[in-house]
């Protein structure tokens, strides 16, 4: 009979049920696979009471069976709370029933061969089975489609799912590098195919959103080391077997319509053990062909850092036992994961730093609008200026972008002339330098922006108005994306460049007299805007690599606002102005992305979305320091529910 839950465990649980979650865009992570994403569907015979277990090192620090102990997190808990879904268990767990616990999410199971998977994912019959290996069937529940066709549910577009499997096809023999290479071949195609079926049936289903793990080189694990001291040439079979079975997996999977995530967990491994000191593995041990745990059978213990060594450390090495990774392993894959799902998180914040640029280039610009409200200069004369600023971008997180905040610094200089009593246009040309960090790991984004504007006013029997098209070439020259990956930070670099054109005009009416003192003026306002980032390439073919697609965000906006101007003294002027505005292109954006080294399976994640509604605020002075020449200062900011921008300037007109 299983044990009840000690208060200690039940206090664990209930602390996890109450923990806050920080945002995401999906709503819920399902997984499919074998023991890499079990979260614990078999009884941990050694743990704690109500403890499950996972095919990972425990928690330490003397990694026994009955110390009290529990098993690490794998890879998919550890995605799980990163994404802010909270605690993932298994699907099945007996121990779970046996609790009166609410079943989890992960159908993956200990010991599943791709028929397996495929059918917890659309078996009516048996569907999710956690079975010993000795036949003896723990518990039984049917396919999650089954399951939720039963109680009349459809998919939610917004969950995640995540499917693993393969590797249990080599250890069982289903595919055997015995067999002659064409029938080998065709039985690792065979089980990738069996695999993509499951993935199929859940798109079909309504699935939006599939990370799929290709399948780690089983050739180079322990176990197959073991196995190759008695035939030295099974190792490398396993491993051609391996990759015949992804290349049919990738190839499957480019079929279809769904956002397959996919994760190259062989390359990954392979940089891992390129340069293992990097992520904390000893670069002195034979990662490959040792183990932490051998008391399974099927590899060589570790003699320095294994279980019985005296110096037990699984955090040092790669492989747990024979083929399961040890929780360094498992943080790795997690990190991996996590890193492809929140990059289009930072990078749809490219366009946004450029509206915010334009933004503070239309700002500047308005600024000498009111310091030169009814005090234009002679008809025929020109007026120019020179001004510098900087400003400060703020983004808060949201669903689906990660927050950042940066600076930047600007140079304007332009110019007006006064065609008649009413009319006066213009031009400004400007350069603006702004940085971003954004994210969990501060990733630094750079932007040099060329803009200019032409611009026409109006102003005659308190009626004024203005207008301005506005244009810019955007140069991103350092874009590194920054992520964890396991105790390292890993960083991706590229550049890329795009434009930008902007309309914008306001209409008010002066409510003072002719020649007062002071002017206050109500106004409507409509500004459209369009940016265009080039996708890019970021630098190497890494299993972290990404290569990005065009961006192109438009913004639309209609506000109502109240500015105002007081002189001072005739030489001091003060103005201010604030106005509501409404976005009308409030979607959310889309970024599609792929991996580098695996450049036909693209997919779009949801990215970015602009505020709908926001207040806008700035105040100034204009103080002459002769007949025709003075000094202006101006403050701007900008707020919406999550997003800040702030912006000061300083400039010198001229008058001739």
């Amino acid at each position: 009979m299983m044990r009840a839950l000690t208060p200690l465990a039940a206090a664990c649980l209930l602390a996890i049920a109450a923990a806050p979650l920080s945002a995401s865009p999906y709503s819920n992570l399902v997984v499919f696979g074998d023991s890499l994403s079990d979260a614990g569907q078999f009884p941990d015979t050694g743990g704690p009471a109500g403890s499950t277990r996972r095919f990972t090192n425990r928690v330490g620090p003397t990694y026994q069976g009955g110390s009290g102990e529990i098993y690490a997190s794998n890879a998919t808990q550890l995605l799980s709370q990163q994404l802010g879904l909270g605690a993932l268990t298994g699907s099945t767990s007996p121990v779970n029933a046996a609790l009166g616990l609410p079943d989890g999410t992960n159908y993956a199971v200990g010991g599943n061969t791709t028929a397996q998977i495929a059918d917890s994912i659309i078996g009516t019959g048996e569907g999710s089975v956690v079975e010993l290996t000795d036949g003896t069937n723990l518990r039984t529940r049917p396919g999650y489609l089954a399951e939720l066709a039963s109680r009349g549910e459809r998919i939610d577009p917004n969950t995640l799912f995540y499917v693993n499997g393969g590797g249990n096809d080599f250890l069982d023999v289903i595919i055997n590098p015995f067999a002659p290479p064409a029938v080998a071949t065709q039985q690792a195609q065979d089980a990738a195919i069996r695999l993509a079926d499951g993935i199929r049936a859940l798109e079909a289903a309504g699935a939006r959103y599939i990370v799929v793990s290709l399948l780690g080189d089983v050739g180079k694990t322990p176990n197959a080391a073991s196995l190759g001291t008695l035939i030295p040439s099974l190792p490398a079979t396993v491993s051609g077997l391996v990759g015949d079975f992804n290349q049919e997996l990738v190839s499957q999977l480019e079929g279809l319509n769904a956002e397959i995530i996919p994760l190259n967990v062989p390359l990954l491994v392979s940089e891992v053990v390129a340069d293992p000191a990097t992520y904390g593995l000893d670069p002195t041990q034979n990662l490959l062909g040792t183990c932490f745990d051998a008391s399974g059978g099927g590899c060589v213990e570790n003699a320095t850092y294994g279980l019985t060594s005296g110096n037990a450390d699984p955090t040092r090495l790669l492989f747990n036992d024979s083929v399961h990774p040890t929780s360094t392993g498992q943080q790795l894959f997690a990190d991996y994961a996590y890193s492809l799902l929140a990059a289009p998180w930072e990078l749809t914040l490219l366009p946004e730093m450029a509206h915010g640029t334009l933004r503070s280039h239309q700002d500047q610009l308005r600024n000498q609008f009111q310091a030169d409200w009814e005090s234009w200069q002679a008809p025929g004369q020109w007026r120019v200026f020179v001004n510098g600023g900087g400003q400060r971008l703020d983004f808060d997180e949201q669903d689906s972008s990660a927050s950042g905040d940066g600076n930047g610094y600007s140079l304007n200089l332009g110019g007006s002339y006064r065609l008649n009593e009413a009319w006066r246009a213009g031009v400004t040309l400007g350069l603006y330098e702004q940085e971003l960090e954004a994210g969990a790991a501060d990733s630094d984004y750079d932007l040099r922006s060329y803009l200019g504007s032409a611009f026409v006013q109006y102003q005659q029997n308190r009626w004024w108005a203005d207008g301005a098209l506005s244009a810019g070439y955007l140069d991103y020259d350092s874009l590194k994306r920054k992520f964890e990956l396991g105790i390292s930070e890993r960083s991706e670099q590229g550049d890329t460049d795009g434009y930008l054109w902007a309309l914008s005009g306001r209409l008010g009416y002066d409510i003072a007299q002719p020649g007062s003192t002071w002017h206050l003026s109500p106004f409507i306002s409509a500004d459209y805007a369009r940016v265009e980032v080039d996708g890019y390439r970021e630098q190497g073919s890494s299993a972290t690599s990404l290569h990005f697609d065009d961006q192109k965000r438009s913004s639309k906006r209609l506000g109502a606002g109240l500015q105002g101007r007081i002189e001072v003294t005739p030489a001091t002027q003060v103005f201010a102005e604030v106005s509501r505005e409404r976005e009308y292109e409030d979607d959310a954006s889309e970024l599609t992305i792929a991996l580098n080294s695996l450049p036909g399976l693209d997919f779009s994640l949801q990215g970015y979305a602009p505020e709908d509604r926001l207040t806008r605020a700035s105040i100034g002075f204009s103080q002459k320091l002769a007949a025709d020449l003075a000094l202006r200062g101006g403050y701007s900011f900008r707020k919406g529910e999550n997003d800040t921008q702030q912006g000061a300037s300083l400039s010198l007109v001229w008058d001739w």
